[in-house]
């Protein structure tokens, strides 16, 4: 365990690991604040503060205000984490032999699906970047204010090569983060771009309670409170597991007895944590980013008007594929005839089940029982502050998706910190076993 923050800089593998993390979370949000030329900024501000309850506002807040500015990086991580969506899903169908044989050659089989994943994106990124740079160019505000100065075709074709470059660099320094500094680097990035809303969504409430009297004291305090119960709520499904016992049988190596010992499998209540959230998030921007190319035209007006946050079909789908997407990731990461072949070649067993195909079943039934339960508990919580907010008027940030993403980041990054600690620890204990030993055979001689 972590005992002071101070103990993160005490190992320099650690440390070197952190200092990459924030370095480059730095250059992150660096880039975020960077607009595209050719921009009026206080009209394209307005533009958001009119949709701030919407879902353009809630990928505002996914970006970390990028969006809102039209910064370099206002793609952000969507048309990577599409990309990685289409690939996962067609490799799960089976329905392209190419991608299921690369599945099969391991680690090489995974990079090439690594850069599958990156050719992808670069296409998706062109659309989403062409999607809406046209509807910034089109969209006028009241008085006809135009938000592009010189709308035209080199406005476009920079504009778009901007957006796709930011993308590709965002995805760069999301795998340097995943694979030399410590946490998963596109929930990280994600989880930078809410937290920087923080500040301001508190200093708002307090504005809002003392110097506008938009908000009643006690409304706060309601507010406040439902934080708490959701943040507990998260802690407490993101660190629940079921404990599946398993007994290893005693096994006799020469003159010495092995094995004999209870433990347990340990299975998570909510095994995808907040990937099931980003993915379903970002495949609902589809629907926003088809609307971008016809912002005048009837049907993107109606398409808009239907793809609102708040209403009950919105809710349905959102949850739908919360609940999809959890199944989804849990059929990848957790292969039960696979567990149950290991726990036979070592010698354990679940006790009352026998070893082989029996235990892979009696795992593939708490895998999905516990599954369905981690599910529905995530699509609860993402969905119910939604409407909870509505009468108590709270910005974004004070949602649910928002504090499961937060606060799945976080646990996650810790745990993470703390396996690095405890290997540290434990490669230190070896390392003075191994001197003692030495010191103590040479003075016996």
């Amino acid at each position: 365990m972590i005992q002071s923050f101070g103990d993160i800089f005490k190992v320099p593998e650690l440390k070197k690991r952190v200092s990459l993390t924030l370095g480059l979370l730095a250059v992150y949000r660096l880039g975020a604040v960077i607009p595209v030329p050719g921009i009026n900024a206080e009209a394209l501000i307005r533009i958001f503060q009119q949709h701030s309850n919407t879902l353009l506002g809630f990928l505002d807040i996914f970006s970390g205000g990028a969006l809102k500015r039209l910064s370099i990086f206002a793609m952000g991580t969507m048309p990577y984490i599409n990309a990685s969506i289409i690939i996962s899903l067609l490799q799960g169908a089976h329905v392209i032999p190419y991608l299921d044989h690369l599945a099969k050659e391991g680690q090489s089989g995974q990079k090439k699906m690594n850069q599958v994943t990156r050719y992808l994106t670069i296409i998706l990124a062109l659309i989403q970047s062409f999607g809406l740079t046209t509807l910034i160019s089109r969209i006028p505000l009241p008085g006809d204010v135009p938000v592009v100065t010189n709308p035209g075709p080199a406005f476009v074709a920079l504009t778009v090569l901007t957006l796709v470059t930011g993308a590709m660099f965002v995805m760069w320094l999301g795998e340097q983060i995943t694979e030399s500094g410590i946490g998963n680097g596109i929930s990280l990035i994600i989880f930078a771009g809410i937290v920087e809303g923080l500040p301001n969504a508190i200093h708002n409430m307090f504005v809002d309670i003392f110097q506008l009297q938009q908000r009643s004291l006690i409304g706060a305090i309601l507010l406040v409170a439902l934080v708490l119960v959701v943040t507990g709520l998260v802690v407490w499904l993101e660190t629940g597991q079921r404990k599946v016992p398993v007994q290893y049988a005693k096994r006799v190596v020469g003159r010495k007895m092995y094995g004999g010992a209870s433990t347990f499998l340990p299975v998570k209540v909510d095994q995808s944590g907040v990937i099931a959230v980003i993915f379903s998030v970002s495949l609902l921007s589809f629907p926003v980013t088809i609307a971008a190319f016809a912002p005048e035209a009837s049907w993107a007006h109606k398409l808009t008007q239907m793809w609102e946050r708040g209403t009950w079909w919105y809710e349905v789908l959102y949850a739908s594929l919360i609940v999809f997407f959890c199944y989804f990731y849990n059929s990848v990461a957790f292969n039960p005839g696979e567990m149950a072949e290991n726990l036979k070649k070592w010698g354990g067993f679940v006790p009352g089940i026998r070893p082989g195909e029996p235990t892979a079943q009696h795992l593939q039934r708490i895998m999905e029982r516990i599954t369905l339960g981690g599910a529905l508990a995530v699509a609860l919580l993402a969905v119910l502050p939604d409407y909870l907010r509505r009468g108590l008027n709270a910005p974004f940030f004070f949602g649910g998706t928002s504090l499961l993403i937060v606060v799945g980041v976080a646990l996650d990054t810790v745990g993470q910190v703390e396996a690095h600690l405890i290997m540290r620890h434990y490669e230190g204990f070896t390392k003075n076993a191994r001197i003692k030993g030495r010191w103590f055979n040479v003075g016996s001689s």
